[in-house]
């Protein structure tokens, strides 16, 4: 071959290869446009790792996945064998060797929060297990895929499920510990959402409105906190949280309220992962939640899900918040906590949700059922929510209300076989009392309370105690028949009276408050004279007594 032909190959051959480098890049730039905009990710590619997540997946390279098989195997193992407590830990370097790997790390939680934690009899060790299942997603598989809906879809399915469904025997001991999880952060049930959203949103930003010459420090170093680090750790082990007192003589009351709400804010961050002006937003939107209930949170990481979803869409995230927002409108407000023996959890409806829940079945049919008429599922559910709804409505005294959902629920399923709200309101009470669960029933007491003590305060007497004797019918027939059911437990009927007492001097205008007290005053001194006159002989020996220990 003479050098004419070498020079003319080589040519030939070099501009082939020129061009198919730049074919090549003009491919590899497309698919890095569509990599950014759809925000995919490759197995490699791991985001917010710690360190030694980091080194690992670099240093060992593809043998992670031999190494994360052989440790799937003995989990497997593991779990035939019921030696459990193992498991956490090879769960967690399952999640590290393999972080973005989000099916296996939703096993992984279901299996601890579902699998494991029935086997065991003791409740406080089931609630371990179902905490660990939710740590390990929110805590840790979170962190490294902040975009992946199915995440976010199993961690919002096992507050809705496992820890608000009653049917797990150790459902009761759930909602205390996840009640009072927040309590112990906040300080109380019902925190100012809008404050705690002003505060700072990281220490960097606090940091700079308390640069280290402030006050703060000074009087933090006094009291043996040198640092932000140790001041924010004396915090956080408190039960519940708070500052040390010392500081609030030498800031002020309004400067001392700041820096309590930011320490809050930050706990909230670190431990639940829950960010206050997210919450705010979810309030705004739906209606005003009670965040101790599991619900609620549920309602967070599902709309969290759809959030961080290219094209904010999924179906899976959105029929979850439909769900939940059904559960909370009929117990998503918590009265009173069994904080000693967590043995129950009374909770009433959230009338605020109402709305929000129906309309939100309505938006979501129509973006993402394709399905129209009586084909589509989210008008069921839809349908089955204005007949659970409008007795609740109605209960609590809200009539013109209750008339505009049985307007709504004719309009979307036909005129109803009673005519009136009154006689469908009827209809339904009957059937509730007759195929009810605990939630549906604690609900259904509270709402017959609730109506006395309105009738007590319009002095309408003889409604009142029909109410009442309904409520305590419907509370002692429950509980006879379910007693040796601990899942289904109802809370004391004194303790479910009381706490919706104090719910009602809370909430209502002080002017009833006062009547309120004065009729609640009058009735127990009838009750005691009922007594007496009913049982003279207990009434004298009673008396004698007391002359005999005088």
């Amino acid at each position: 071959m003479n050098r004419f032909k070498r020079v003319v190959i080589y040519t030939v051959l070099l501009l082939v290869t020129a061009g198919a480098m730049f074919a090549i890049r003009k491919v590899e730039t497309r698919m890095d446009n569509i990599v950014d905009r759809e925000r995919l990710r490759f197995s490699g590619d791991v985001r917010n790792a710690p360190p030694l997540v980091a080194f690992t997946s670099v240093a060992l390279g593809s043998f992670r996945g031999i190494i994360a098989d052989l440790l799937w195997l003995r989990s497997e193992n593991l779990k035939q064998e019921k030696s459990y407590f193992e498991m956490v830990q090879l769960a967690r370097w399952i999640t590290d060797l393999q972080p973005n790997y989000s099916g296996g790390t939703a096993y992984l939680a279901w299996n601890l929060a579902y699998n494991i934690s029935v086997t065991c009899s003791e409740h406080e060790d089931r609630w371990r297990w179902v905490n660990e299942g939710i740590a390990l997603i929110r805590d840790k598989a979170l962190v490294y895929n902040p975009e992946d809906p199915v995440l976010y879809k199993e961690l919002a399915w096992i507050f809705q499920h496992k820890l608000g469904n009653v049917l797990d025997d150790a459902n009761l001991l759930y909602k205390n510990r996840l009640a009072m999880q927040i309590t112990n952060i906040l300080g109380t049930g019902t925190p100012d959402w809008e404050v705690l959203a002003a505060a700072p949103k990281s220490r960097d930003e606090f940091m700079k409105q308390y640069p280290e010459e402030h006050k703060l420090w000074q009087l933090a170093a006094a009291a043996g906190y040198p640092d932000f680090k140790a001041l924010f750790l004396a915090f956080k082990n408190q039960i519940p949280a708070k500052l040390p007192e010392s500081l609030a003589a030498g800031l002020g009351e309004e400067e001392f309220k700041k820096i309590d709400n930011f320490f809050r804010a930050e706990l909230l961050r670190e431990r639940l992962k829950l960010e206050p002006s997210k919450i705010l937003a979810i309030d705004k939107k739906y209606g005003k939640m009670d965040w101790r209930v599991p619900e609620s949170q549920a309602i967070y990481w599902a709309t969290e899900g759809i959030e961080r979803t290219p094209g904010k869409e999924d179906l899976r995230c959105a029929r979850l918040i439909t769900q939940s927002l059904q559960a909370a409108f009929r117990g998503g407000r918590l009265l009173a906590l069994d904080d000693k023996n967590l043995a129950y959890a009374q909770v009433v409806p959230n009338l605020n949700l109402a709305d929000a829940a129906y309309q939100t079945y309505l938006d979501t049919q129509m973006k993402y059922d394709q399905s129209s008429g009586a084909s589509s599922s989210f008008r069921s559910a839809r349908i089955n929510f204005l007949k659970d709804a409008i007795p609740l409505i109605y209960t609590h005294g809200n009539l013109t209300k209750a008339e505009e959902f049985f307007q709504k629920l004719i309009k979307e399923d036909g005129p109803q076989k009673q005519r009136t709200l009154d006689e469908f309101v009827m209809a339904e009470f009957a059937e509730d009392v007759r195929d009810a669960d605990v939630k549906k029933v604690s609900a259904l007491i509270s709402e017959l309370i609730f109506r006395s003590i309105i009738n007590l305060i319009y002095n309408d007497h003889d409604a009142a105690v029909a109410n009442e004797r309904l409520a305590r019918f419907i509370h002692r027939k429950y509980s006879k028949e379910n007693h040796d059911v601990k899942r289904n437990t109802l809370p004391p009927y004194a303790s479910m009276k009381a706490g919706v007492v104090q719910d009602c001097e809370r909430r209502l205008p002080p002017v009833m408050v006062t009547i309120l007290k004065a009729a609640i005053a009058a009735e127990q001194a009838q009750a005691a004279e009922e007594r007496k006159y009913n049982n003279p002989a207990s009434a004298e020996g009673s008396k004698a007594g007391q002359k005999g220990r005088k």
